[in-house]
C-alpha cells in the first residue's frame, strides 16, 4: 500500500518570525529547497514555482496562509505544467507547513498528502512517496540550519 501522507518535523533554534521568512521568501527557499529558482506569491490564491535543473519547473497554488503559523499549497506532480484552475487532486499533492513556538525556538512540521489520488500508476505513486520522504527530511534540516544562522 502506497503511503498517502508523508510527515516530517524539526526543531529550529530560531524565533517563529525568522523561520517564517526562511520558509516563504524566495531567496531563502532557493538555498534550502528550489536550488535553481523560486517564485512565491505568499497569499491565498497566489502562485508558486520551484525550479531544479535536473527535474524542471514545478508549479503550485497557495491554498491558505496564516503568517508565522501556516503555509499550505498544492504542488503539481508533473514538471513544466501549470495546475488546473480548480481543485484536481489527480495532478497535485497538498503540502502544509505548520509553525509552533516552542521554548526559544520553533517546531516546524511539514506534511505532503494526496499521494494515492495522483493520476499515475501505483509504482509512480510509491516512488513519489519515497522521494518526498527523503526530500522533506533533508529540506527541513537545511531550512533549520539556515534559519538558525540567519539574522534577517
Amino acid at each position: 500500500m502506497v503511503a498517502d501522507r508523508i510527515e516530517r518535523e524539526v526543531y529550529v533554534p530560531a524565533p517563529v518570525d525568522r523561520v517564517w521568512r526562511v520558509l516563504t521568501t524566495p531567496e531563502h527557499v532557493r538555498v534550502w529547497y528550489a536550488f535553481e529558482g523560486c517564485e512565491i506569491d505568499p497569499r491565498s490564491g497566489g502562485t508558486l514555482r520551484f525550479r531544479w535543473d535536473e527535474k524542471g519547473e514545478f508549479h503550485g497554488r497557495v491554498e491558505k496562509v496564516v503568517p508565522d503559523a501556516l503555509f499550505r499549497f498544492r504542488l503539481a506532480q508533473e514538471p513544466d505544467r501549470p495546475l488546473a484552475p480548480g481543485p484536481d487532486p489527480g495532478d497535485s499533492t497538498l503540502v502544509e507547513f505548520v509553525l509552533l513556538a516552542e521554548g526559544g525556538g520553533t517546531r516546524l512540521r511539514v506534511a505532503e498528502s494526496g499521494i494515492r489520488e495522483l493520476s499515475v500508476p501505483d509504482e509512480a505513486k510509491a516512488k513519489h512517496a519515497e522521494y518526498a520522504a527523503a526530500t522533506w527530511a533533508t529540506a527541513l534540516e537545511e531550512l533549520a540550519a539556515l534559519a538558525a544562522a540567519s539574522h534577517n
